[in-house]
């Protein structure tokens, strides 16, 4: 990439040998040396040497020769029309480009043309929907480093959406980024990177933007004094560089964005978190495996939002859940509102289907990049608002009533567009057809002018033919001509003395008249006036809309909220999804399922979870295949939709708000940093046992097993200790080491709970049931089995686990291939099993009826 930026070699040492327009190349490129200048020559974006010749060669074009009185040398060019495309691939190949403009008319200067980069692309300030590949936020993040704080702010140039933290760890500020996902960073010189993922494109800054002064001065030009926004100096120098680097790229245009004008400053612990291993593990957004349907996720799985704005705040409500009761309580009783209403929800919903993305489009106005049909766009969904308010007239909620409120009209807004932009506009703003003639006298004498022109043409045919007696003659009009009478050479020799010639043809001649050469002339200069006259009084109007960008966005920010909890209530409506109660202590669910597990399987087995703080960590243990990981992200993700303000898949639930999910969940390596699977298990390991509170949810999966069995035991017995002593958090602990069921046995706060699985005739069958306590087998030459490995290595395994243990009468072993179902054991056999059930017992705290129901379940496995 380096060799394509900066000022190309080859013109380095030319100085006063380059021709004028070869230095203007080059000093754009001294100036943006960062990026990949694209220097406007025609119709062309072109580059030239080196730079030239990267570019063919990433872009696939063609590599030309220019030469001129510098010599000759490589160009490379794309045509401005299709721009875009080129652009997002050099954006992907990790280029920043300046896109150099001429900003003077070519056919009213004398010399060389001016140009001047009229913007900076780069992945986290990309505004042009053909670079947005989707709906979702596309952020830049600004990391700032004190002595005693990190700071961090996030932008959406997009939309305008703007996020400012800090924090006194890195860690924390990293679980922050991974939470956002942005796709460029923008750093101050000398401050690691550390905190962004390897994917996110890293842009050190000035380092005047991050002085205290320049930044809190920055701050105030959009929000008035930082003091009362911000909370320390960090994040104030954070989001005064993040929006003096929005503005650099935004170069050659008006300085302000205007429509960046509301900024919201949290803390992250307002939210649960979800740091990127959660993210991952539990598939909020992305499969990690690169089969299968990519929709199955649980936002796909969720996703029945009706506008773009609503499913990017969906995924944001996703990305971070609440944890504030009251917060979570007011969603819940809104979605609740809209499953009870049922005609009321598919009202609003086929209403929001109607719903442009106004909070991209009102950006694209206030930035001057929006044409007229965005205009009529904006208000076609403002004129939705009246409906939805009226649809919410009869609602209770708190939160449907404080939405209704600020679902503003704006029929201020909506009457100047409708006044003034035509209907069915033309794409093109400088060649007319855009304003409607009625909107301004001038303009609608000029049209008047020029349609009273071609309809005196449009009768002039008939007239010139009556006048001569050619009836073939013709009024015709080309772009190169104008309006001509054409005649063929048959009657020439009837052409009257006041006709003129204009062109010749092979079979005819064209002529004009002083009379329809003045009419021409009138109607060009109506015309001309007209279609200037329409693009400043669009540019007019898109300013008198931008100057009301804080209403929009206030508007599309209670139709994004509307849309995610209709979608949400349609969700709870039509899948038998529950309101979750809140609080209480720990997480019990009764009947959960897993929300995306159940809509890709033809049935599903629900299962109960009980955690809370005297039962606080669960050792699951049970064969293969039988449902282990399922049950433990199934837990966490009824956690998550519950904190989100959703329903979840369950009978019933009562979930007291965690503050955070972690999860060691799966086998990975990470080759390109060179470390194993084992070391990443241990890296996130580390994580969680540094950062979990008791007020967590920690799902563990096979922990220690990839090391030896030795070391793995004693590792993922010191974790167990450690978590239950140490820690306290509510914990999901599932292993194919069953010793630590005993280390379960032995702790007060712990329990067993394992998944049966039933062997008939060589074959396992599982029921995916969880059940209270412990397993012996994994079942695991069973599972190699049906997976197709060869009967001669599945036999040798038989034979070698035989005399594993101690000889060949199997007549108890569960991995045992006999016709029979093998009884299904726990800890040394069925006496020792029903002692360990009954050392689980906890007498004293039981109410009369539970001692007897367990006391009954007893009776059954004993019978």
């Amino acid at each position: 990439m380096d060799a394509a930026l900066g000022v190309p070699e080859k013109m380095a040492d030319r100085g006063e040998e380059l021709t004028p327009m070869l230095s203007q190349y080059r000093a754009l490129c001294e100036r943006y040396d960062d990026s990949l200048v694209l220097f406007q020559v025609g119709d062309f974006y072109e580059t030239f040497c080196e730079a030239a010749e990267a570019t063919a060669r990433l872009l696939e074009i063609t590599l030309t020769q220019r030469e001129d009185s510098t010599g000759t040398y490589p160009m490379a060019g794309i045509p401005i029309d299709n721009a875009e495309s080129y652009i997002e691939t050099l954006l992907d190949a990790g280029y920043r480009v300046a896109v150099a403009d001429q900003v003077q008319d070519p056919d009213e200067t004398t010399g060389v043309v001016d140009r001047a980069v009229t913007r900076i692309v780069t992945p986290g300030t990309l505004t042009e929907d053909e670079l947005l590949a989707t709906d979702d936020n596309n952020f830049v993040a600004c990391l700032t480093e004190d002595p005693d704080r990190f700071g961090l702010a996030l932008l959406d140039v997009s939309t305008g959406d703007f996020y400012a933290t800090s924090a006194r760890r890195e860690t924390t500020i990293a679980d922050e980024v991974s939470r956002f996902a942005p796709a460029e960073a923008v750093v101050e010189p000398g401050v690691e990177a550390d905190p962004f993922d390897a994917d996110c494109m890293v842009s050190p800054y000035d380092a005047g933007a991050f002085e205290p002064g320049a930044a809190a001065e920055t701050v105030v030009t959009y929000f008035g004094s930082p003091d009362a926004r911000l909370a320390a100096d960090a994040e104030v120098r954070a989001c005064g560089a993040l929006l003096a680097y929005a503005e650099y790229a935004r170069s050659g245009q008006d300085d302000r964005l205007d429509y960046i004008n509301h900024l919201t400053r949290y803390e992250p612990r307002e939210y649960m978190l979800l740091d990127r291993v959660a993210l991952s593990s539990l598939e909020l957004f992305e499969r990690r495996t690169v089969h299968g349907d990519a929709e199955v996720t649980l936002l796909g799985v969720l996703d029945e939002t009706s506008c773009a704005m609503g499913s990017r705040e969906l995924k944001d409500w996703l990305r971070r859940p609440l944890v504030d009761p009251d917060r979570i309580e007011a969603r819940l009783d809104a979605v609740e509102e809209w499953t009870r209403n049922v005609r009321e929800r598919e009202a609003a919903r086929e209403t929001l289907r109607d719903v442009y993305d106004i909070e991209r489009l009102i950006a694209r106005i206030s930035r001057g990049r929006a044409d007229a049909r965005d205009l009529r766009s904006l208000k076609d969904t403002l004129d939705t608002v009246p409906e939805l308010r009226e649809t919410l007239s009869g609602f209770d909620s708190e939160t449907l009533a404080a939405l209704r409120a600020d679902l503003d009209e704006l029929e201020d807004v909506r009457a100047l567009i409708d006044d003034a932009i035509r209907p069915d506009p033309a794409r093109e703003i400088t060649e007319g057809e855009v304003i409607n003639p009625e909107y301004d006298a001038e303009l609608a004498r000029l049209r008047e002018t020029e349609r009273e022109g071609k309809a005196w043409i449009d009768d002039l045919e008939a007239q010139e033919r009556e006048r001569t007696g050619i009836d073939s003659l013709k009024v015709g009009h080309n772009s190169v001509h104008g309006y001509y009478i054409e005649v063929t050479n048959a009657n020439l020799d009837s052409v009257p003395d006041d006709y003129t010639r204009r062109q010749t043809l092979k079979n005819s001649e064209r002529f004009y008249t002083p009379e329809l050469k003045e009419r021409e002339d009138e109607i060009l200069r109506a015309e001309s006036r007209a279609d200037d006259l329409e693009h400043e009084l669009f540019r007019e109007v898109r300013s008198a809309v931008a100057a009301e960008s804080e209403r929009v966005q206030a508007v599309a920010a209670a139709l994004a909220e509307l849309d995610v909890l209709a979608a949400l209530g349609e969700v709870a409506a039509t899948r038998d999804y529950v309101r979750p109660e809140i609080g209480g202590d720990g997480i019990e669910i009764e009947g959960g399922r897993h929300p995306v597990v159940e809509r890709t399987q033809q049935s599903f087995v629900p299962n109960d979870t009980r955690l809370d703080s005297e039962r606080s960590f669960a050792v699951v243990t049970g064969p293969n295949m039988s449902g282990k990981s399922t049950y433990m992200r199934q837990v966490a993700l009824v956690t998550v939709l519950a904190q989100t303000g959703s329903f979840v898949p369950a009978a019933s639930a009562r979930i007291e708000p965690v503050d955070r999910v972690f999860t060691r969940v799966g086998a990975s390596d990470d080759i390109a940093g060179g470390r194993s699977t084992f070391m990443v298990e241990m890296t996130e390991l580390a994580s969680i046992l540094r950062s979990a509170t008791a007020d967590s949810l920690v799902l563990l999966d096979e922990v220690g097993r990839g090391t030896s069995t030795t070391d793995g035991l004693a590792i993922a017995r010191a974790v167990t200790e450690h978590v239950h002593d140490e820690i306290g958090a509510l914990t999901l602990f599932a292993t194919h080491h069953h010793e630590l069921t005993e280390t379960a046995a032995e702790l007060p706060n712990a329990f067993n709970l394992h998944f049966a699985a039933n062997q008939t005739a060589g074959e396992v069958a599982f029921d995916h049931e969880v059940r209270r306590g412990a397993a012996t087998a994994s079942y695991g030459v069973q599972v190699a089995r049906e997976a197709g490995v060869p009967d001669e290595v599945v036999a040798r395994s038989t034979e070698l686990l035989d005399a594993d243990r101690g000889g060949t009468d199997r007549a108890g072993d569960p991995d045992a291939s006999s016709p029979e179902p093998a009884p299904e054991v726990v800890a040394d056999g069925p006496k020792d099993a029903l002692a360990a059930r009954l050392r689980e017992l906890d007498v004293a705290t039981m109410t009369p009826l539970e001692a007897m129901n367990a006391l009954a379940e007893l009776k059954d496995e004993v019978e």
